[in-house]
């Protein structure tokens, strides 16, 4: 049989002097190979390929391959993910099933035994086949199978504080687990549990949009609500008032934080569950897709060692996450990187972070006023809300700190008059603020799926997307829908951002009182792309959908 490093270079993917390691010393074979995908000189698509060469199997390419949902109720879910393997079809009655490895022999006995039938293998890559396994082996069944279960057994629990963390087994339980890990799976930002008259409705939000996902009986509402207040710490016996915790999961290999807030209404407590992944603290500025020229305007102003830049946008759309990313770009062993939050909502190695406690008396202003004694170079304020904490902000602005933080206004000009207008002397802000960026999120077109729109002049017109008569029209992409996407046509979010430097005509309207209208046609004049101007450019671009811009952006 040849070495896989042999395969890899019949096939083009490695030069030939790679073999004389190998055939010097053949059981080296795997272990150069593990090498060179590790240094990225070939991928793991190649090294299955090779694999399947290799053993003489078939490869198969998960994404586009139609999977017979049928089949892969053959085999259980845990044994598929015991193994990383999926069954994706039938053939003269054996079932066909996609490996990453195809000499587990445990993998193949396990399938036949538990599918009664015989086994047909096929390779396809390690990560399509992760990603199909989510897809395909969820916990909607098994949520369907509980949910029923407990409709049938349970009365209404009444007695909120029965569901206790021993209960690990116990029905409520694993369908609060069940809950938390599709919505992880599904890469969902939020989870609501909602009460309503005779039932419990629990929807995701994904890609910034919500999706209803499961109905739970009106008898567990309690049970189910307290397992999660036990999880994060919250008084269960307090149903009057809103209440917040934080809890943490283990999925994948992975501790994921889960922000929790719960809001009585008239059927009862609703509980929203903000997923907070830290893989979003291993971002680099090139993944929040700014444009060149916004892309420059922003690492200008970060780069300066004092100044003031601040992210602006409603709630959910991305500030902290650009915020944490931006600390990333910075922060450096030689500096002192201190943050004030509310909540902390990413932990980051090397960064100070301060938890805001009202009933302590550590408010923003007051922390901000005690870590300036700390001897900061950058500090993080979580929002600007209130005079005291946006004057402290901006003197440590002026006194050689470089001061990032959000605040809540619609467009990047805005920033400066809502400054003004908690009282902030106009000279202080034109001074101060250096660089403000506001953004939205939205949704990233699938690229599996996704094909070119047929618009005419009119068409595009109609939804004001900027076309010339002397110039041919844009290739622009609608979103169609397939497996990988969930037939939603979109696939993750990408950011359309505002970016404004403050230049010395900005500086000069603000010590003027100047309108946010005024500032912004300013700005326009000196090359800022607005909201919508940027968002068309990534339309243009491949990324979104002019629909998409459209939703997001006024």
């Amino acid at each position: 049989m040849a070495s896989m490093t042999e395969i890899l270079i019949l096939h083009g993917h490695l030069p030939i002097e790679y073999l004389d390691r190998v055939e010097t010393e053949p059981s080296a074979d795997e272990a150069v190979v593990r090498e060179l995908l590790s240094r990225g000189a070939i991928t793991a698509g190649q090294l299955a390929r090779a694999r399947a060469a290799q053993s003489g199997l078939p490869f198969v390419e998960l994404a586009d391959y139609p999977v017979d949902r049928a089949a892969v109720g053959l085999i259980p879910g845990a044994i598929c993910r015991r193994h990383t393997v999926l069954p994706i079809g039938t053939s003269a009655g054996s079932v066909v099933l996609a490996m990453a490895d195809p000499g587990n022999v445990f993998a193949l006995d396990d399938v036949r035994a538990a599918a009664h039938m015989g086994v047909t293998a096929v390779v396809a890559d390690e990560a399509d086949l992760l990603t199909a396994i989510d897809r395909y082996i969820r916990a909607d069944d098994e949520l369907s199978d509980l949910t029923s279960t407990l409709e049938e057994e349970s009365a209404p629990v009444e007695d909120q504080s029965a569901v206790t963390e021993a209960d690990d087994e116990a029905p409520i339980v694993r369908f609060v687990n069940l809950l938390v890990s599709q919505a992880i799976q599904d890469h969902a930002s939020d989870i609501h549990i909602e009460p309503a008259e005779h039932d419990v409705r629990v929807r995701y939000r994904i890609d910034g949009v919500l999706h209803a996902m499961q109905s739970a009986p009106k008898a567990i509402q309690n049970g189910v609500i307290s397992r999660l207040k036990i999880m994060s710490d919250i008084d269960i016996a307090e149903r009057r008032k809103p209440q917040d915790g934080r809890m943490s999961v283990v999925h994948g290999g992975r501790q994921i934080d889960l922000r929790v807030a719960t809001l009585p209404t008239v059927w009862g407590e609703k509980v929203v569950m903000r997923i907070l992944d830290n893989t979003n603290t291993g971002m680099t500025l090139t993944d929040l897709n700014l444009l060149e020229r916004n892309f420059e305007t922003y690492r200008a102003s970060y780069s300066k060692p004092y100044g003031m830049i601040l992210v602006t946008g409603p709630t959910g759309s991305g500030k902290s996450t650009t915020l944490y990313t931006t600390l990333n770009a910075v922060a450096r062993p030689e500096i002192n990187v201190i943050t004030v939050e509310d909540p902390v909502e990413y932990r980051m190695a090397g960064i100070n972070q301060v938890q805001v406690n009202p009933k302590a008396g550590l408010t923003f202003a007051s922390a901000l006023r005690s870590i300036l004694r700390s001897d900061p170079d950058v500090v993080l304020l979580g929002e600007i809300r209130d005079h005291e904490t946006a004057q402290i902000a901006i003197e440590a602005s002026l006194t050689g700190h470089l001061v990032l933080s959000t605040l809540h206004t619609n467009d990047a000009p805005s920033a400066v008059t809502r400054l003004t207008e908690m009282d902030i002397e106009p000279f202080l802000v034109g001074s101060a603020l250096d660089c403000v960026v506001a953004q939205r999120l939205a949704r990233r077109l699938c690229e599996r799926c996704k094909q070119p729109g047929a618009y005419s002049v009119d068409d595009l017109a109609r939804l004001r997307f900027p076309v010339s008569a002397q110039q041919p029209l844009p290739q622009l992409f609608v979103p169609v829908g397939c497996p990988s996407c969930s037939n939603t046509g979109y696939r993750g979010r990408i950011a359309v951002h505002e970016v404004m430097a403050v230049t010395e005509d900005i500086e000069r309207l603000a010590v003027e009182r100047a309108s946010s209208a005024e500032i912004g046609r300013t700005a326009r004049e000196q090359g800022m792309l607005t909201l919508r101007e940027d968002g068309w450019e990534k339309a243009v671009r491949g990324m979104t959908s002019v629909e998409e811009i459209l939703r997001v952006v006024a």
